[in-house]
């Protein structure tokens, strides 16, 4: 048995969350907010046998894709301005961070 948690962008989130479930995956979804661009994420938690994990990271390597994005840096607030860009970047966001971890138990009641 294994624990998967699978962080993807809000974008990719409703898309993810209709293929699991067409899948027969059951999943629960956490609103999350990441550290770099501080933008919405979806955080699923997934429980599955060992021997559905290849079929479920195909699913989310389907269904999250990583996109260059125009993002406005964030002024810094009273520290070194120095490193700050005045001007929007682009960066790549999307995609997912998956983890996969092992369950000792599992209960369902």
């Amino acid at each position: 048995m294994k624990l998967v948690v699978a962080v993807v962008q809000d974008q990719d989130s409703n898309r993810l969350s209709n293929a699991l479930t067409k899948n027969n995956y059951r999943a629960t979804k956490l609103a999350s907010t990441g550290g770099f661009l501080r933008s919405g994420n979806t955080t699923f938690l997934i429980g599955t046998d060992d021997t559905l994990i290849p079929k479920l990271l195909e699913i989310i390597r389907e269904n999250c894709r990583s996109r260059e994005q125009m993002v406005a840096p964030v002024s810094p607030m009273g520290g070194n301005a120095d490193s700050y860009i005045p001007y929007p970047v682009e960066v790549e966001v999307g995609g997912a961070i998956v983890f996969v971890l092992p369950i000792e138990q599992f209960h369902h009641f």
